[in-house]
């Protein structure tokens, strides 16, 4: 049997209410949990693009992108391949600095990890940072010492490298008109 794994679906669908729903409600009637989920509008304000990451083996992917298709606000469904696609997510994270040591060290580490200082006080330090998870885990770790105070994420975007697009893989021909111009 096909190794449990960390997968991304990008999933491109019509910009209306309730669709998000219908998208978690068919993950959940399947009995997967989703591990992180970005959603945002496309160059076409009509269309939004969904980045989900599942925990799933090969097989149990097929059968969710394929359910995935047969939705009605669903234009395209793509498994990204993570050796082939730039991840990142967003982190801001408020940090504890009790003394002026405590705010440089922090302030250090923030600086090493080309994360920005977005908000100062007496006492805290907030710090965004965007990258791939082994960035974002890492500076968590990093910044534990001190205190942290709150973390909130955005969820994993994700495209693929080079000229390969979702527009591609699961269109049929003329479905999309926004996707014809896209390099």
């Amino acid at each position: 049997m096909d190794q449990i794994r960390r997968q991304s679906l990008s999933v491109l669908v019509d910009n209306e209410s309730g669709v998000l729903s219908q998208v978690s409600r068919m993950f959940s009637r399947k009995g997967y949990n989703i591990e992180s989920l970005a959603v945002g509008t496309t160059d076409n304000p009509a269309v939004s693009r969904i980045t989900i990451e599942v925990m799933a083996n090969d097989q149990q992917t097929n059968l969710l992108c394929n359910q995935l298709r047969k939705l009605l606000p669903v234009h395209s469904v793509k498994l990204l391949d993570l050796e082939k696609s730039i991840r990142r997510e967003l982190i801001l994270l408020k940090v504890h600095t009790a003394s002026n040591d405590a705010c440089n060290r922090a302030i250090q580490i923030a600086n090493i990890f080309r994360a920005s200082i977005i908000d100062v006080s007496t006492t805290t330090l907030t710090i965004a940072v965007i990258g791939d998870a082994r960035k974002t885990e890492a500076i968590i770790d990093l910044v534990k010492e001190f205190g942290v105070l709150e973390l909130v994420r955005t969820g994993m975007v994700a495209l693929e490298r080079g000229a390969d697009t979702i527009y591609e893989a699961t269109k049929e021909k003329g479905e999309f008109d926004y996707g014809k111009n896209v390099l």
